[in-house]
Protein backbone atom coordinates (compact mmCIF):
# COMPACT_ATOMS: atom_id res chain seq x y z
CA UNK A 1 0.00 0.00 0.00
CA UNK A 2 1.57 3.60 -1.32
CA UNK A 3 0.33 5.72 2.50
CA UNK A 4 0.52 9.25 2.77
CA UNK A 5 1.48 10.39 5.83
CA UNK A 6 1.18 14.17 7.67
CA UNK A 7 3.31 14.07 10.91
CA UNK A 8 5.84 12.34 10.21
CA UNK A 9 8.78 12.97 11.84
CA UNK A 10 7.39 13.34 14.82
CA UNK A 11 7.43 10.90 17.93
CA UNK A 12 4.66 9.08 16.67
CA UNK A 13 4.99 10.05 13.00
CA UNK A 14 8.93 9.08 12.41
CA UNK A 15 7.47 5.47 14.13
CA UNK A 16 4.73 5.28 12.45
CA UNK A 17 6.71 5.80 9.09
CA UNK A 18 9.30 2.79 10.03
CA UNK A 19 6.78 1.00 10.92
CA UNK A 20 4.79 0.97 7.19
CA UNK A 21 7.76 0.93 5.74
CA UNK A 22 9.13 -2.71 7.48
CA UNK A 23 5.73 -4.40 6.65
CA UNK A 24 6.23 -3.29 2.97
CA UNK A 25 4.21 -0.64 2.77
CA UNK A 26 5.73 2.44 0.37
CA UNK A 27 5.52 5.93 1.97
CA UNK A 28 5.00 9.71 0.88
CA UNK A 29 5.49 12.07 3.38
CA UNK A 30 4.07 15.55 3.64
CA UNK A 31 7.10 17.83 4.53
CA UNK A 32 6.94 21.62 5.58
CA UNK A 33 10.64 21.89 5.56
CA UNK A 34 14.59 21.18 4.24
CA UNK A 35 14.92 19.86 7.78
CA UNK A 36 11.74 17.49 7.73
CA UNK A 37 12.45 16.39 3.89
CA UNK A 38 15.83 15.40 4.70
CA UNK A 39 14.59 13.37 7.72
CA UNK A 40 12.14 11.46 5.62
CA UNK A 41 14.22 10.98 2.76
CA UNK A 42 16.47 9.22 5.41
CA UNK A 43 13.81 6.70 7.05
CA UNK A 44 13.39 5.51 2.90
CA UNK A 45 10.17 7.58 1.88
CA UNK A 46 9.33 9.30 -0.56
CA UNK A 47 8.52 13.43 -0.11
CA UNK A 48 5.72 15.88 -0.80
CA UNK A 49 6.62 19.44 0.18
CA UNK A 50 4.22 21.71 1.81
CA UNK A 51 2.54 22.45 5.06
CA UNK A 52 -0.57 21.25 7.08
CA UNK A 53 -2.34 24.61 5.89
CA UNK A 54 -1.66 24.06 2.19
CA UNK A 55 -4.91 22.41 1.63
CA UNK A 56 -4.82 21.47 -2.08
CA UNK A 57 -1.47 19.50 -1.45
CA UNK A 58 -2.98 17.75 0.91
CA UNK A 59 -5.76 17.03 -1.34
CA UNK A 60 -3.48 15.46 -4.24
CA UNK A 61 -1.05 13.51 -1.77
CA UNK A 62 -4.18 11.89 -0.55
CA UNK A 63 -5.94 11.36 -4.35
CA UNK A 64 -2.60 9.21 -4.92
CA UNK A 65 -2.24 7.25 -2.13
CA UNK A 66 -3.85 3.95 -1.19
CA UNK A 67 -4.45 5.40 2.52
CA UNK A 68 -3.69 8.12 4.37
CA UNK A 69 -2.53 8.65 7.84
CA UNK A 70 -3.21 12.10 9.49
CA UNK A 71 -0.69 13.06 12.44
CA UNK A 72 0.37 16.27 12.25
CA UNK A 73 -0.21 18.99 14.43
CA UNK A 74 0.89 22.53 15.51
CA UNK A 75 3.50 22.95 18.29
CA UNK A 76 2.41 26.00 20.14
CA UNK A 77 0.31 25.44 23.30
CA UNK A 78 1.36 28.19 24.60
CA UNK A 79 -1.99 29.95 25.26
CA UNK A 80 -5.62 28.60 24.74
CA UNK A 81 -5.74 30.79 21.70
CA UNK A 82 -2.47 29.37 20.09
CA UNK A 83 -3.88 25.36 20.60
CA UNK A 84 -7.07 26.41 19.00
CA UNK A 85 -5.35 27.96 15.72
CA UNK A 86 -3.73 24.51 15.95
CA UNK A 87 -6.75 22.77 16.09
CA UNK A 88 -8.69 24.51 13.81
CA UNK A 89 -5.92 23.73 10.73
CA UNK A 90 -5.55 20.57 11.54
CA UNK A 91 -9.89 20.21 11.55
CA UNK A 92 -9.40 21.71 7.68
CA UNK A 93 -6.37 19.53 6.75
CA UNK A 94 -8.31 16.21 8.33
CA UNK A 95 -11.55 17.56 6.30
CA UNK A 96 -9.58 17.72 3.27
CA UNK A 97 -7.93 14.70 3.39
CA UNK A 98 -11.19 12.68 3.92
CA UNK A 99 -12.88 14.51 1.17
CA UNK A 100 -10.52 13.40 -1.14
CA UNK A 101 -11.25 9.71 -0.99
CA UNK A 102 -14.86 9.60 -1.09
CA UNK A 103 -16.28 7.02 -2.42
CA UNK A 104 -13.31 5.03 -2.89
CA UNK A 105 -13.24 2.65 0.11
CA UNK A 106 -9.44 3.59 1.09
CA UNK A 107 -8.58 4.14 4.39
CA UNK A 108 -7.67 6.97 6.23
CA UNK A 109 -6.72 7.04 10.29
CA UNK A 110 -6.29 9.50 12.27
CA UNK A 111 -5.36 10.07 15.95
CA UNK A 112 -7.30 12.17 18.92
CA UNK A 113 -7.00 11.66 22.17
CA UNK A 114 -8.51 9.01 25.20
CA UNK A 115 -11.17 10.50 27.30
CA UNK A 116 -11.57 10.99 30.24
CA UNK A 117 -14.49 9.26 32.53
CA UNK A 118 -15.02 9.94 35.96
CA UNK A 119 -14.73 6.83 38.10
CA UNK A 120 -13.76 4.60 35.92
CA UNK A 121 -11.09 3.72 32.95
CA UNK A 122 -12.18 5.14 29.40
CA UNK A 123 -13.06 2.60 26.33
CA UNK A 124 -13.29 2.41 23.61
CA UNK A 125 -17.33 2.81 23.30
CA UNK A 126 -17.01 6.26 25.24
CA UNK A 127 -17.37 9.66 23.75
CA UNK A 128 -14.64 12.40 23.11
CA UNK A 129 -15.49 15.45 25.28
CA UNK A 130 -17.74 18.01 22.97
CA UNK A 131 -16.57 20.90 25.60
CA UNK A 132 -13.22 21.70 26.67
CA UNK A 133 -9.88 23.06 24.99
CA UNK A 134 -9.94 20.26 22.13
CA UNK A 135 -13.93 19.73 21.42
CA UNK A 136 -13.07 20.84 18.26
CA UNK A 137 -10.84 18.20 17.65
CA UNK A 138 -13.44 15.58 18.43
CA UNK A 139 -15.88 17.42 16.06
CA UNK A 140 -13.37 16.75 13.23
CA UNK A 141 -12.51 13.14 14.31
CA UNK A 142 -16.31 12.45 14.52
CA UNK A 143 -17.23 14.20 11.12
CA UNK A 144 -14.02 11.93 9.43
CA UNK A 145 -15.76 9.18 11.31
CA UNK A 146 -18.88 9.54 9.68
CA UNK A 147 -17.39 9.60 6.25
CA UNK A 148 -17.57 5.59 6.80
CA UNK A 149 -21.27 6.65 5.09
CA UNK A 150 -20.01 7.55 2.04
CA UNK A 151 -17.63 4.43 1.18
CA UNK A 152 -14.21 5.62 2.99
CA UNK A 153 -12.70 3.46 5.57
CA UNK A 154 -12.05 6.29 8.15
CA UNK A 155 -10.70 4.96 12.04
CA UNK A 156 -9.57 6.78 15.07
CA UNK A 157 -6.44 5.53 17.12
CA UNK A 158 -7.27 7.59 20.46
CA UNK A 159 -3.81 7.97 21.84
CA UNK A 160 -3.20 8.20 25.83
CA UNK A 161 -1.96 11.81 27.63
CA UNK A 162 1.54 10.28 27.11
CA UNK A 163 3.20 8.67 24.09
CA UNK A 164 6.70 8.28 25.01
CA UNK A 165 9.85 7.16 23.39
CA UNK A 166 13.96 7.42 25.38
CA UNK A 167 11.88 9.19 27.87
CA UNK A 168 10.04 11.84 26.14
CA UNK A 169 7.06 13.24 24.69
CA UNK A 170 3.78 13.39 25.50
CA UNK A 171 1.96 15.13 29.15
CA UNK A 172 5.07 13.36 31.12
CA UNK A 173 7.66 15.12 28.24
CA UNK A 174 5.90 18.48 29.37
CA UNK A 175 6.62 18.14 32.34
CA UNK A 176 9.96 17.26 32.04
CA UNK A 177 10.62 20.55 30.05
CA UNK A 178 8.62 22.60 32.51
CA UNK A 179 10.93 20.92 35.46
CA UNK A 180 14.54 21.27 33.41
CA UNK A 181 12.77 25.16 32.71
CA UNK A 182 11.69 26.04 36.54
CA UNK A 183 13.85 23.56 38.50
CA UNK A 184 11.06 22.34 40.17
CA UNK A 185 9.85 18.63 38.83
CA UNK A 186 6.05 19.98 39.67
CA UNK A 187 2.50 18.14 39.45
CA UNK A 188 -1.08 19.62 39.63
CA UNK A 189 -2.86 18.37 42.61
CA UNK A 190 -1.56 16.17 44.82
CA UNK A 191 -0.51 14.31 41.82
CA UNK A 192 -3.06 11.06 42.35
CA UNK A 193 -4.62 11.43 38.99
CA UNK A 194 -3.64 8.94 36.80
CA UNK A 195 -2.50 9.23 32.79
CA UNK A 196 -2.61 6.59 30.65
CA UNK A 197 0.74 5.80 28.50
CA UNK A 198 2.15 4.14 25.18
CA UNK A 199 5.36 3.62 23.77
CA UNK A 200 5.46 5.33 20.76
CA UNK A 201 6.70 2.32 18.53
CA UNK A 202 3.38 0.24 19.70
CA UNK A 203 1.40 3.16 18.91
CA UNK A 204 2.74 2.86 15.80
CA UNK A 205 1.92 -0.65 15.21
CA UNK A 206 -1.71 -0.33 16.26
CA UNK A 207 -1.55 2.34 13.65
CA UNK A 208 -0.64 0.41 11.07
CA UNK A 209 -3.03 -2.45 11.95
CA UNK A 210 -5.86 0.27 11.77
CA UNK A 211 -4.88 1.35 8.69
CA UNK A 212 -4.86 -1.96 7.38
CA UNK A 213 -7.28 -4.08 9.16
CA UNK A 214 -9.99 -1.56 10.78
CA UNK A 215 -13.63 -1.14 9.81
CA UNK A 216 -15.13 2.11 8.91
CA UNK A 217 -16.47 4.39 11.40
CA UNK A 218 -14.29 2.98 14.36
CA UNK A 219 -12.41 3.97 17.20
CA UNK A 220 -9.39 2.32 19.27
CA UNK A 221 -7.57 2.90 22.37
CA UNK A 222 -3.61 2.66 21.80
CA UNK A 223 -2.82 2.56 25.23
CA UNK A 224 -0.64 0.32 27.22
CA UNK A 225 -0.27 1.85 30.73
CA UNK A 226 -3.88 2.02 31.87
CA UNK A 227 -3.03 5.04 34.52
CA UNK A 228 -0.57 5.94 35.89
CA UNK A 229 -0.02 8.10 39.31
CA UNK A 230 1.02 11.76 37.61
CA UNK A 231 3.10 11.86 41.49
CA UNK A 232 4.69 8.77 40.56
CA UNK A 233 5.98 10.19 36.94
CA UNK A 234 7.10 13.25 38.72
CA UNK A 235 9.30 11.38 41.23
CA UNK A 236 10.96 9.28 38.48
CA UNK A 237 11.70 13.00 36.80
CA UNK A 238 12.69 14.63 39.72
CA UNK A 239 15.10 11.67 40.29
CA UNK A 240 16.39 11.72 36.98
CA UNK A 241 17.03 15.34 36.70
CA UNK A 242 18.05 15.84 40.46
CA UNK A 243 15.31 18.36 41.31
CA UNK A 244 12.60 18.24 44.20
CA UNK A 245 9.39 16.91 43.46
CA UNK A 246 6.59 19.57 44.47
CA UNK A 247 2.92 20.02 43.97
CA UNK A 248 2.23 23.56 41.38
CA UNK A 249 -0.55 25.14 39.93
CA UNK A 250 -2.37 24.36 37.22
CA UNK A 251 -2.01 27.39 35.19
CA UNK A 252 2.10 26.72 35.43
CA UNK A 253 0.81 24.35 32.31
CA UNK A 254 -0.67 26.46 30.51
CA UNK A 255 -4.15 25.20 28.80
CA UNK A 256 -3.02 22.17 29.63
CA UNK A 257 -3.47 22.92 33.07
CA UNK A 258 -7.03 21.47 33.65
CA UNK A 259 -6.30 18.30 31.86
CA UNK A 260 -3.30 17.64 33.66
CA UNK A 261 -5.40 17.50 36.81
CA UNK A 262 -7.48 15.36 35.64
CA UNK A 263 -8.18 11.68 36.84
CA UNK A 264 -7.71 9.89 33.33
CA UNK A 265 -7.47 6.32 33.36
CA UNK A 266 -7.89 4.50 29.82
CA UNK A 267 -8.70 0.56 28.60
CA UNK A 268 -7.34 -0.97 25.62
CA UNK A 269 -8.98 -4.56 26.19
CA UNK A 270 -11.13 -4.34 23.63
CA UNK A 271 -8.76 -3.10 21.25
CA UNK A 272 -6.10 -5.94 21.90
CA UNK A 273 -9.18 -8.28 21.56
CA UNK A 274 -10.44 -7.50 18.59
CA UNK A 275 -7.38 -6.31 15.86
CA UNK A 276 -5.01 -8.20 18.27
CA UNK A 277 -2.74 -5.16 19.41
CA UNK A 278 -0.06 -6.17 21.83
CA UNK A 279 2.25 -3.43 23.21
CA UNK A 280 5.41 -5.11 23.49
CA UNK A 281 8.07 -2.12 24.82
CA UNK A 282 9.02 -0.25 27.89
CA UNK A 283 6.15 1.30 30.16
CA UNK A 284 6.33 4.80 30.63
CA UNK A 285 7.67 4.63 34.03
CA UNK A 286 10.71 2.25 33.23
CA UNK A 287 11.21 4.74 29.90
CA UNK A 288 11.43 7.95 32.03
CA UNK A 289 15.08 6.06 33.41
CA UNK A 290 16.19 7.50 30.12
CA UNK A 291 16.11 11.18 31.03
CA UNK A 292 19.59 12.33 31.57
CA UNK A 293 21.16 9.79 30.12
CA UNK A 294 22.42 11.55 26.76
Amino acid sequence: MRVFVTGGTGTIGSAVVTELLDHGHSVLGLARSDTAERTLRAAGADVLRGGLADLDVLRSGASGADGVISLAFGRDYSSAEALAASVAEESAAMATLGTALVGSNRPIVTVSGTPAVPGRAATEADPLPLEGPVAGRTRSVNALLDLAAKDVRASAVRMPRTVHNQGRGGFAGLLTQQAERSGVAGHPGDGTQRWPAVHALDAAALIRIALESAPAGTSWHAVADEGDAVRDIATVIGRRLGLPVETVPEETFGPFGPIFATDQPASSAHTRATLGWQPTHPSLLADLENIGSD
